[in-house]
């Protein structure tokens, strides 16, 4: 038994791995592929430090056309992404199980990301005046070069290209390691690229095996990592990059808390936590997982949360009709499965599910959890998958204090129209996204990233594009 969980091996996971296409729905494979061998990776290493190099030559004749023309292929890889949205989607939902829905919207949200950075890239890495004793002074924004994005099965086109689209309108190129489960995935994203018109080398895939990412990341020609994936496999790759003085931004997952106050709108709140929890089959780093309820509400937000879940449909992730597909893979889907029997063994109660159906697939019941104990997974691990926690509160400063009790800081909601409460909130939850009366979900125009143990860097936004760039201060006498 191994945990990858979600891109990156911990330290107890095998170094040698299959790169297999898997339907969780069914348990079917539908195709492999072997690791890339070492002479290809050196090839591609190589055709990739070429189209850095060419870009750079492109922006010393005429910065401006360089920006035009890769803004110009960026819009043609967001029309791929839209008009193949029903294609793509599809090979999501047979590699990693989402429903079909959530996953032609994901591929369309990748076209978004695409036209945004396209459209507003060269004015982010704008040469930028700054006021000094020299008669010209300025910041100038410049790539790095090739960057390693190590990235995670559970959004498979989204993660890669929220990275991709802001690294490569810098003028960087990517070596993309997928995680071992969306194989396809990772062929396609590739493919785009290549579609979409820009030089070859610009975005490659690489079919690695653990040991020989570690190996990668030593290499001089490799600039910088970014990794979304487990605490682990962030401190190893961290622990990796940081022995060769190499740039890393790191997003490690949450256990995003979700507060209740009595002045909220509950059934809004209530329609909105079965979104926040369940959407992606609850595997999501920003999925809500502890939803802390005002003592004096909780009872009637646990029933109304019951009743909800109790009315979703779990089955084929290809079905429209179908809320809930699959989780992942077997050994996540087992791996939750304890979590919930510990948790439960410590003192927790179930309110619905908790049970592995009787049926083929890797499918695990919507559940609730209710009176979670102190050491127990379900206040301390982040629950990849179906299943939601309920805490009481009692007022709003105890609420903030269970929310932020936690190692993680990625996301965080609060449902409240106390004014008190809402600067409460903003201004006291540790997370590195606050979302007040609303779902949090990564947008292209805001900078995306956390604190704590779910990481450091931002994604989205300027301050994603300026991530893997040399900020250069630049004084002329």
């Amino acid at each position: 038994m191994y945990y990858f969980v979600r891109g990156f091996p911990t330290d107890t996971e095998r170094t040698s791995m299959a790169f297999e296409s898997i339907n969780p729905a069914t348990g079917e494979r539908l195709q492999r592929f072997d690791p890339t061998p070492p002479t290809d990776v050196e090839a591609r290493l190589e055709r990739g430090v070429e189209a850095y190099r060419a870009g750079r030559a492109a922006d010393a004749a005429d910065r401006s056309a360089a920006f035009e023309d890769r803004a110009e292929k960026l819009v043609r890889a967001a029309e791929i992404l839209e008009r193949g949205a029903e294609a793509f989607g599809r090979i999501m939902t047979l590699e990693m199980g989402k429903p079909i829905a959530q996953a032609v919207a994901e591929a369309k949200k990748c076209g978004l990301a695409c036209r945004h950075y396209a459209e507003r890239g060269a004015a982010f890495l704008a040469d930028e005046p700054v006021d000094t004793d020299a008669p010209s002074s300025f910041l100038r924004y410049e790539p790095l070069g090739p960057v390693l994005a190590i990235m995670p099965w559970n959004f498979p086109f989204w993660q890669v290209i929220r990275f991709a689209a802001p690294a490569v309108m810098a003028g960087n190129v990517g070596l993309l390691k997928h995680a071992p489960n969306v194989p396809q995935c990772a062929v396609a994203l590739e493919g785009i690229f290549r579609r979409a018109g820009f030089r070859e080398g610009t975005l490659q895939n690489l079919f690695l095996e653990t040991d020989r990412v570690v190996s990668l990341m030593g290499d001089p020609r490799v600039r910088a990592v970014t990794l979304t994936g487990s605490v682990s496999a962030g401190r190893a790759v961290a622990s990796g990059a940081g022995a060769h003085v190499k740039k890393t931004v790191l997003e490690l997952g949450g256990s995003d808390p979700f507060i209740v106050m009595p002045s909220a709108d509950l059934d809004r709140a209530l329609e909105m936590a079965v979104r926040a929890r369940l959407q992606n089959n609850g595997e999501s780093c920003i999925a809500a997982k502890r939803f802390i309820v005002a003592e004096e509400i909780a009872d009637a937000f646990r029933d109304g949360l019951v009743e909800r879940f109790e009315a979703l449909t779990l089955g084929d992730p290809l079905d429209e009709a179908t809320d809930v597909g699959p989780v992942a893979r077997e050994d996540l889907r087992d791996h939750l499965a304890d979590q919930v029997r510990r948790t439960v063994e410590a003192g927790a109660e179930i309110l619905i599910g908790g049970e592995i159906p009787e049926r083929t697939g890797w499918f695990y019941e919507p559940t609730v959890l209710d009176r979670i104990p102190e050491a127990s997974p379900a206040r301390d691990e982040e629950l990849f998958g179906p299943v939601a926690s309920l805490f009481r509160a009692r007022g709003a400063e105890e609420a903030l204090r269970l929310a932020n009790d936690t190692t993680f800081g990625l996301g965080a909601s609060a449902w409240t129209n106390d004014e008190r409460e809402r600067r409460l909130f903003v201004e006291g939850l540790e997370a590195g996204n606050v979302a007040i009366n609303g779902m949090v979900a990564s947008d292209p125009r805001m900078p995306f990233g956390g604190v704590k143990d779910s990481g450091y860097g931002r994604e989205l936004g300027r301050e994603g594009i300026r991530e893997f760039v040399n900020v250069k201060s630049v004084k002329v006498h």
